[in-house]
């Protein structure tokens, strides 16, 4: 489950995001790290003065302070394809950092109003039990199909949990590229491959939901249906993660000419009722 984040959640993101603008700090802003090839020290040092790569743990550190509009995290992501690998206890880590946000409770917390307004399940009831039983669930599914998906199985079958971001190239590329995260992975060797954490973690996520979930929705197809759902969603949070730095910028850019737009119609009406006014 490398990423975690719904339709509905997406919507209202998007909304967001046309409220806001790009006041929040951009995936891009987060400093490049050191074993960019495109960072380069002072042109007479020679290679062997140039700054060393990060460690992985020193990654970590500045992965750890990545969000989307300053809500939405992304501890999972990384612009450096040729970041360190992670251990079994870094992996564990970015988990547990990543469930412990506050972005997954508030996201459990909108989902769990939606299904409150549709009534669904419909076994839950109304009021604040149900929707305490709704956020139970929301909140259930992300941190046992995370702990499946982006700790336990890949540090078993040594798949890097994180997404990869290409950041660069035709949107028809990129967007392709983040789709196919969901299926294909990074591994701790350098090698790609098929993404096995993230499939069968959210099945398996989606097998053990079945202990809270009403016994209308724990049919074998109902259970398949919602980890190969999550799976989708997946998709939907790698696009977002991977555009949101062009959307940030064409913000940006654009709040810039109007700002100069402004300016120039305010100097020219300054300049035009200096004319207009009686000389001394």
């Amino acid at each position: 489950m490398r990423h975690k984040f719904t339709a509905p959640a997406a919507l209202v993101l998007g909304v967001f995001l046309s409220m806001n603008g790009a006041r929040a700090m951009a995936l891009d802003e987060t400093p490049n790290l050191p074993d960019d090839p495109s960072i380069q020290q002072a042109s007479g040092e020679t290679d062997t003065n140039k700054q060393q790569p990060l460690t992985a743990e020193e990654q970590l550190k500045l992965q750890e302070q990545q969000r989307v509009m300053g809500v939405m995290a992304t501890f999972n992501t990384t612009n450096n394809r040729d970041a360190a690998p992670l251990t079994s206890k870094q992996k564990f880590s970015l988990f547990l950092k990543s469930a412990s946000d506050p972005w997954p409770f508030l996201l459990s917390g909108f989902l769990a109003g939606i299904n409150q307004a549709q009534t669904d399940p419909y076994e839950y009831g109304g009021g604040w039990e149900g929707y305490g039983k709704r956020f139970g669930a929301s909140y259930g599914d992300y941190f046992i199909g995370n702990f499946f998906g982006n700790a336990l199985l890949p540090s078993l079958l040594h798949e890097d949990p994180r997404y990869f971001q290409m950041g660069q190239g035709s949107y028809k590329k990129r967007a392709l590229w983040a789709a196919a995260s969901t299926v294909w992975s990074k591994r701790d060797n350098g090698g790609w491959g098929f993404n096995y954490s993230n499939i069968i973690g959210n099945l398996i996520g989606a097998s053990i939901s079945n202990v809270y979930y009403p016994a209308s929705e724990r049919t074998v197809g109902d259970t398949i249906s919602r980890g190969f759902t999550v799976s989708a969603e997946g998709i939907v949070g790698a696009e977002v993660i991977e555009f949101w730095p062009d959307i940030a910028r064409a913000h940006a850019r654009k709040t810039r000419e109007k700002a100069a737009k402004k300016q120039a119609q305010q100097d020219a009406k300054d300049a035009a009722s200096q004319q207009a006014s009686p000389k001394n």
